[in-house]
């Protein structure tokens, strides 16, 4: 990663919310807005939770969800979903200009689906997310994992900024398999629990830990709290992390940039 270069497009991530799970969010205890990717001129929302729209505005400097040319949904729970459609219009102009992608499982659209109507006749294309697959938005190209074990039809991502892989492991229950398709140079994994919860899929501190060590990559950075781990302390956690694997590991905030 480095600093942008004059004449060139800069490629960023940028966390527009760190909350993970209801409570975190619904207290908005850490916002819920999802991450922004900019890579070759091509900008991209994962994860559009409540307060997508506001974040943007909030941002500094701020990011125009009208310069949008996809919207990636993991999958259709609220945290993740809630401001999908509020976001199509915004990427469309109002449903004025019809543009962008929407990438997202089949259940976010068919019975009882959170991608209203409405919106979908707003964008360009809709592109039904299948596991292992390989999709592309502009400049941006992105492959789906396998199958995530969660209540819903969830994918994680993986792709590439300038020479760096980039993954994002969205919520799951652990399974080793995780570890074969996560491989890449920066690893975005979402660590909702402190301490392990039987019978809820969702990662905790020691699955992310045991993921981490089997992929070793050049950083990891943790997401998607919820209260347990809000209360232990991300950043704590994330040095412990480090002090331990030897691996970079960082704890996400709101509004943190990663600069390509």
């Amino acid at each position: 990663m480095t600093k942008r270069s004059k004449g060139r497009e800069q490629d960023f991530i940028k966390f527009l919310g760190t909350a993970g799970a209801r409570f975190v969010m619904i207290k908005q205890m850490r916002a819920s807005g999802g991450i922004w990717i900019s890579s070759k001129g091509t900008n991209v929302l994962v994860d559009p939770g409540p307060g997508s729209l506001v974040r943007c505005a909030a941002s500094r400097p701020k990011l125009d969800p009208g310069k949008l040319d996809a919207v990636i949904l993991t999958h259709r729970h609220l945290d993740h979903s809630n401001d999908v459609n509020v976001m199509i219009e915004a990427m469309t102009e109002g449903g004025f200009k019809k543009r962008g992608v929407l990438f997202c499982p089949e259940d976010a659209i068919n019975e009882d689906p959170v991608v209203l109507k409405h919106a979908r006749a707003l964008v360009e294309k809709i592109e039904v997310l299948e596991a292992e697959r390989t999709y592309a938005a502009g400049n941006f190209e992105f492959s789906t994992s396998m199958r995530h074990a969660h209540p819903v039809i969830t994918y994680g991502l993986k792709f590439n900024i300038r020479n760096t892989s980039v993954s994002l492991l969205t919520d799951t229950r652990y399974f080793r398999e995780l570890e074969n398709f996560y491989k890449t140079d920066i690893l975005i994994i979402c660590v909702v629990f402190f301490e392990p919860r039987a019978g809820i899929d969702h990662l905790c501190l020691a699955d992310v830990e045991s993921i981490i060590s089997g992929i070793r990559p050049k950083k990891a950075i943790l997401t998607h709290f919820g209260m347990t781990m809000l209360r232990a302390k991300p950043q704590i956690q994330a040095l412990e992390l480090s002090s331990r694997l030897g691996i970079e590991v960082v704890a996400a905030y709101d509004g943190m940039t990663l600069n390509f």
